[in-house]
């Protein structure tokens, strides 16, 4: 998949667990772990905006566009 979810950067950077970041923004610690894993097919304006808030960064510090590689 060509989006990149960098959840785990922004947690490591703020030395903050899975459990504690998914209470804050109100999302169940499986539903942190489908966004994490990029098993996600969509994120809700606003539980992208609950996120940043909880990690103080913008939304190109938790989503990032990669080229796929081609065979």
């Amino acid at each position: 998949m060509p989006i990149v979810v960098r959840i785990d950067v922004q947690l490591a950077k703020r030395k903050m667990s899975v459990g504690e970041f998914a209470e804050r923004v109100g999302l169940t610690p499986a539903n942190v772990a489908v966004l994490k894993n990029g098993r996600a097919k969509a994120v809700r304006f606003s539980t992208l905006e609950a996120m940043c808030r909880v990690l103080d960064c913008q939304p190109g510090d938790l989503l990032e566009w990669v080229e796929e590689e081609t065979p």
